[in-house]
């Protein structure tokens, strides 16, 4: 018996089946983790987010129809989460160092499922890499960093990443090469090779599969 796809699951979760979630938050749950580590160089955020962006389908679920791929669906919900944080990071740098965020608490459906811990580092992404590569994708423009973490990391195809921040194809694949270039300074100025130290492939490796 085939393993149903993501749509099919989330399809069975909107006719009652908690159990379907559970499978798309187990099978998504780390890539989303990674990715918004790498978006936001920041675990504990990333962690806040990723439970936000699973809450956020719990509760679009039953209004959700098969017009894009989960995964898809997916990433454009933490993008705009990524977004809206860094928006208020940026509006908190100018109130008091006293003033606390007011974080929301609450039992769910998503705390039911156990944290899956530290990720297992790519082969390409040894200690030593791994946080050299963070800086240098933190130093890329957000627009790019997004388009080149969606296609490295996530591996959707140029037109869904287009969907997923509202630019054209055109403007996405222009990202990337920029976002490319940007990582190769970065990174040998660091003294490493970009070519070998993207994650998991070289970085140029997927850039030229649609």
């Amino acid at each position: 018996m085939s393993e149903r796809t993501d749509e099919e699951l989330l399809a069975d979760f909107q006719q009652g089946d908690a159990g379907a979630f559970e499978r798309l938050l187990a099978r998504h749950r780390a890539p989303l983790y990674t990715f918004l580590v790498r978006m936001l160089g920041d675990r504990e955020k990333a962690e806040d987010l990723a439970q936000e962006t699973f809450l956020r389908i719990v509760k679009g679920a039953q209004a959700w129809e098969e017009r894009a791929r989960f995964q898809s669906w997916m990433y454009a919900i933490a993008r705009n989460l990524c977004t809206d944080r860094a928006r208020r990071d940026r509006f908190r740098k100018t109130e008091s160092l006293d003033q606390e965020p007011v974080e929301g608490a609450g039992g769910t459906i998503v705390d039911g499922v156990p944290d899956p811990g530290p990720l297992p580092d790519q082969a390409a992404e040894s200690e030593r890499l791994r946080p050299l590569l963070q800086r240098a994708l933190l130093s890329l423009p957000p627009d790019q960093r997004e388009v080149f973490i969606l296609r490295e990391q996530a591996g959707l195809p140029f037109r869904e990443i287009a969907a997923i921040t509202g630019a054209n194809e055109n403007t996405v694949k222009s990202r990337m090469r920029y976002a490319l270039d940007g990582l190769r300074k970065a990174l040998a100025a660091a003294g490493v090779d970009a070519d070998t130290a993207g994650p998991g492939t070289p970085l140029g490796a997927r850039f030229s599969r649609a």
